[in-house]
């Protein structure tokens, strides 16, 4: 088959697949952000031992001074948790010899991972920890991008309810429904 033609039908069809898909998902990632915090997924029960854990009431809202402050905080802690991570990984289980990370690789891909870019200078196997890997990076994986679906939600809040007292949501719970109802399923 000619590459023209390939490259034309593959993208045809991820067309045709996203346009299949964007409402039946965009419904349901509505209804996970916008669900009252007493009426409960499935995933309920984790949910709720995590805002128990993390003191979170999952009713009270934030203005966009709070919510900006919980994304900062937690962005700054991932940032130097991950940072960590990296700087000690030779003294962890499973280090499979690797010393720690130098501090200007670690601190390059601590920034990377928790702002979402994932930029790798090194090669990840003889770099890093199999620890490393899946206790830091794969879970920033995870956490970056509900950080971001949460500031987007936020914007739109912010948008929509801008005669409303200004309360955006709350951080923690965007945070944790995003990663629970969206990303990890």
């Amino acid at each position: 088959m000619n590459p023209a033609i390939a490259a034309a039908l593959h993208i045809a069809l991820v067309v045709a697949v996203l346009a299949l898909a964007y409402v039946p998902l965009g419904d349901y990632m509505a209804r996970v952000y916008t669900t009252d915090p007493d009426l409960r997924s499935g995933d309920g029960r984790v949910e709720s031992l995590i805002y128990r854990l993390g003191r979170i009431d999952p009713r009270a809202e934030q203005t966009w001074y709070g919510y900006a402050g919980s994304v900062l905080g937690f962005s700054l802690a991932s940032v130097l948790g991950l940072y960590l991570l990296q700087r000690v990984q030779g003294f962890l289980p499973l280090d499979h010899g690797l010393s720690g990370v130098s501090p200007a690789v670690a601190f390059n891909t601590a920034i990377s991972f928790v702002t979402n870019t994932n930029w790798q200078s090194y090669v990840p196997e003889t770099t890093m920890s199999p620890v490393t890997q899946s206790v830091g990076l794969a879970v920033q994986n995870f956490v970056s991008a509900a950080v971001g679906m949460a500031v987007a939600i936020a914007l739109i809040r912010g948008i929509v309810r801008t005669a409303r007292g200004g309360e955006i949501g709350n951080f923690w719970v965007d945070l944790t429904r995003g990663t629970l109802r969206i990303l990890l399923p």
